[in-house]
């Protein structure tokens, strides 16, 4: 494409020569664009590079544009395809970066910009009382801040993406349940006292819940989910919806006939099959109480770190789910594992199954010095 030099006719009348020249030209766009430079020779200068740039596709049209204007749009435009966890979760990363940032116009927003937020974030307060803000909770808005910036970058709003520094994270084993305690869990779900519903008790709803957690992997969420048109009772088959289920695709799978039989003595005329007619907080606040009573009681990993609370010495949901992972590694092939959980990367079905009782039970192979056996060093 051919830029061109001209003046303005009405600057030219009043400053004779001394008018500035200027460079016109039309973007990749077709849109038509100029530029006051100023000598004439400047503006020669500027036209070559502006044809070279337009020639190789890297010609990048400055924008003026604010912030609060790119929300806005990002706002009407992205944020309602993603599922209402994701809005939640982008929403809450972008109001702490507009909290520590104040970012007023797009160009401003720089690789130092984002480096200044991961400095001042560190020093937000954690959950727990006297405790930092966890390293993963600031990588994930990180990911989300730069999801939201890519979409600028490619909408020619930000001229070039900022670069992100992850902060490095712990790999850590998460808590996984052990048979003892889940026994022990199990058999003090009489003392439960909700839900409160009308074809079973609520101990029966809690052995219900519990054995099919552990026999399916499923997550919480997915499990309250779980419609009583998607379970045949005969076969034992079940069906986890896209709509309901992280991994966002139909599923399948069958239960054990011991996991069935709970799950009759739970079915009701709810269109769920477990219906839970509370507030959803309070079904932790139950879970932690059942697992009190049995006399669980885990040491903390990180009491160095805050002020513990009654929630740091109990089971979360989740442990069931890794108890499923690792009680199943040794006799499911991992692609089948991988696909009942659902996980895109096997990499993240790893991190669930415990490694830790394999690599014990492999001790004996290593090769050791026959000397030393025989002296028994």
């Amino acid at each position: 494409m051919k830029a061109w030099l001209f003046q303005d006719y009405r600057q030219k009348q009043k400053l004779g020569d001394k008018c500035p020249w200027c460079v016109g030209f039309y973007d990749q766009e077709g849109r038509k664009k100029s530029r006051r430079i100023g000598s004439r020779s400047m503006a020669e200068k500027f036209a070559r590079k502006i044809e070279g740039e337009l020639a190789a596709g890297v010609y990048q049209n400055p924008c003026r544009k604010q912030w609060s204007d790119f929300r806005d749009e990002y706002d009407a435009k992205i944020l309602p395809r993603l599922g209402r966890r994701s809005q939640d979760a982008v929403k809450a990363s972008l109001v702490a970066f507009e909290r520590i940032i104040k970012p007023a116009k797009m160009l401003s927003l720089t690789t130092s910009t984002i480096d200044e937020f991961v400095t001042r974030r560190k020093a937000d307060p954690g959950r727990k009382p006297k405790s930092k803000l966890a390293t993963a909770t600031i990588n994930r808005d990180l990911r989300h801040i730069k999801a939201v910036l890519r979409i600028a970058h490619e909408w020619g709003i930000l001229p070039k993406l900022p670069r992100f520094r992850f902060l490095r994270e712990e790999q850590r084993i998460g808590q996984v349940i052990s048979p003892e305690h889940f026994r022990l869990i199990y058999d003090a779900t009489d003392v439960a006292r909700k839900p409160d519903l009308t074809q079973c008790s609520p101990g029966e709803w809690w052995r219900g819940l519990l054995v099919f957690a552990l026999t399916t992997g499923w997550r919480i969420e997915e499990i309250l989910s779980f419609r009583r048109d998607d379970l045949d009772l005969s076969t034992g088959a079940i069906v986890t919806r896209a709509s309901d289920n992280k991994g966002k695709r139909d599923d399948t799978d069958h239960l054990p006939d011991v996991a069935i039989q709970h799950v009759k003595a739970v079915v009701g005329f709810a269109p769920v099959v477990f219906e839970w007619p509370h507030d959803y907080r309070t079904l932790w606040v139950e879970f932690h109480d059942l697992q009190r009573a049995a006399g669980i009681f885990l040491p903390c990993r990180d009491a160095d770190r805050h002020e513990c609370t009654n929630t740091c010495h109990v089971y979360g949901f989740h442990a069931l789910r890794r108890g499923y992972a690792t009680l199943n590694a040794d006799t499911m092939p991992a692609a089948v594992l991988q696909r009942k959980m659902r996980h895109k990367s096997f990499t993240t079905t790893l991190r669930y199954i415990g490694l830790a009782d394999k690599m014990k039970a492999t001790a004996e192979k290593v090769y050791v010095p026959e000397f030393l056996r025989q002296s028994g060093r």
